[in-house]
């Protein structure tokens, strides 16, 4: 038997006890039995009061739970179905030492596609046995759709293509197949920035009211933020500017139509919400200036400044933002959360926070440059975006964000539009990359980081 299969072995029957105790006290509406069946870890990261206001708003209005069936044990958790008077729910559990709630977590059911869905992998070896079945968790939900997967390990790149490029369409991505890279774009960006700091454009230590409109550099709470803030997501910018949302905005294109003058509008007169340098708060906003700013110290435009200090030495010919008419033919369909399509994202003011598009076989050679050390002024910069420059949690680079994973420390970011995700993460000194690709809005994640386990 497989480890997992001994695993489920031990935890299920007790999980279901657990289970069976849940619909007694959900029944029962009895919030306080449910938060007694919770460990001492679970307790100390969400309160009694934050548990009974969730169950009560969200969980208790569903009415009783009528059926329970077990589902499925994948990396240690026992997924569960309950069906409630008004809705079908996923119930996610493990247990701890103690035999209690350890992960106690519900979302929407949703079926697993009941065919195996088309793929390129071989299965072949065990490892890619491995990686097939890591990637099944993901590609078989009934919302997601196609799928690349880039491997570099052992000295060799390995791509794997799941699923279709549109829903129906019955064909499987290739290595011409682009996809949105959502806020991968932001490594990209970071890279310009230390291209340009090793070049004597720009300090990382500037105030951004350096480069900004006179009109806009007025703003005196500005003058406490660095180029290097902007980066690594310590600025105190907000996510996004209070006036986003207004003039020609398109929910479901929501970039497509915010102006540079809109932004510096903002600017002029916005407000802060942390001390700059203190605080990570993740921003588009913040790396979209970046980008008009590196625009106005180079003169070029910011895909002409990743094509020509980027793609072009490294061959990536595939990934732009603004794609050549052969190239369309080869830019997936794109699917939201439900599985339903939707469009592609497109970007004014703040395209260098997200707007490239790119290919499997691109990024595994952005990681691989990024992994080498050599004497010329690309790979000086991307080393230069290596280096920790917060160091609190999470820990980040230039653009980078750094994790830990069972002991090893990779640098990775991850994307995300309306029907796209992404994860990209490198560890130069095991000289391993992963890149994931997706034309669904579901995570990929959790893919992404169960494939660098079997690297390990």
């Amino acid at each position: 038997m497989s480890s997992p299969s001994i695993a489920q072995n031990l935890q299920q029957p007790t999980s279901d006890s657990i289970v069976i105790l849940l619909k007694k006290y959900i029944n029962a509406k009895d919030a306080d039995a449910i938060y007694d069946l919770t460990g001492k870890d679970y307790q100390k990261d969400l309160s009694k009061a934050f548990l009974v206001d969730f169950l009560t708003k969200q969980i208790f209005p569903l009415g009783e739970i009528k059926e329970t069936s077990f589902i499925s044990f994948k990396n240690k958790i026992s997924n569960y179905k309950l069906q409630f008077d008004k809705a079908t729910i996923q119930l996610s559990l493990n247990l701890d030492q103690d035999d209690k709630l350890g992960l106690f977590q519900f979302k929407p059911f949703r079926p697993e596609k009941a065919e195996l869905v088309a793929t390129s992998n071989p299965l072949q070896t065990a490892f890619e046995k491995e990686i097939d079945a890591v990637v099944r968790t993901y590609i078989q939900k009934p919302n997601t759709v196609g799928l690349s997967v880039g491997v570099f390990c052992a000295g060799k790149n390995s791509i794997y293509y799941y699923g279709e490029t549109a829903k129906g369409n019955g064909k499987l991505p290739d290595a011409n197949t682009i996809f949105e890279i959502g806020s991968i774009t932001k490594t990209f960006t970071a890279t310009l920035l230390a291209y340009f700091v090793d070049q004597g454009k720009i300090k990382l230590t500037d105030p951004i009211t350096k480069y900004l409109p006179d009109f806009a550099a007025e703003n005196v709470l500005l003058k406490e933020v660095s180029i290097l803030m902007l980066s690594n997501h310590t600025s105190g910018l907000a996510p996004l500017p209070d006036n986003f949302e207004t003039g020609n905005f398109n929910p479901i294109n929501p970039y497509q139509n915010y102006t540079r003058n809109q932004l510096f509008a903002y600017l002029k007169t916005c407000k802060l919400i942390s001390k700059p340098g203190e605080v990570y708060a993740y921003s588009n906003m913040a790396v979209g200036l970046l980008g008009i700013i590196l625009e106005r110290i180079s003169g070029q435009t910011y895909e002409a400044m990743v094509k020509t200090i980027i793609c072009k030495p490294l061959n990536l010919e595939s990934t732009k933002e603004y794609l050549l008419s052969n190239q369309k033919e080869h830019f997936v369909k794109v699917y939201n959360t439900d599985g339903n399509e939707t469009l592609t994202w497109d970007f004014d003011a703040l395209q260098a926070c997200g707007s490239l598009r790119s290919t499997a076989n691109d990024l595994l050679k952005y990681a691989n440059a990024n992994m080498k050390v050599e004497n010329n002024d690309l790979s000086k910069a991307f080393q230069l975006t290596h280096q920790i420059t917060f160091n609190k949690n999470p820990k980040v680079g230039l653009g980078w964000h750094i994790m830990n994973i069972n002991g090893d420390e990779y640098l990775w970011h991850n994307g995300g539009t309306g029907g796209s995700r992404s994860f990209l993460a490198f560890n130069s000194v095991k000289k391993t990359a992963i890149v994931i690709l997706s034309n669904s809005a579901e995570s990929v994640d959790p893919v992404g980081v169960g494939i660098i386990k079997l690297m390990q």
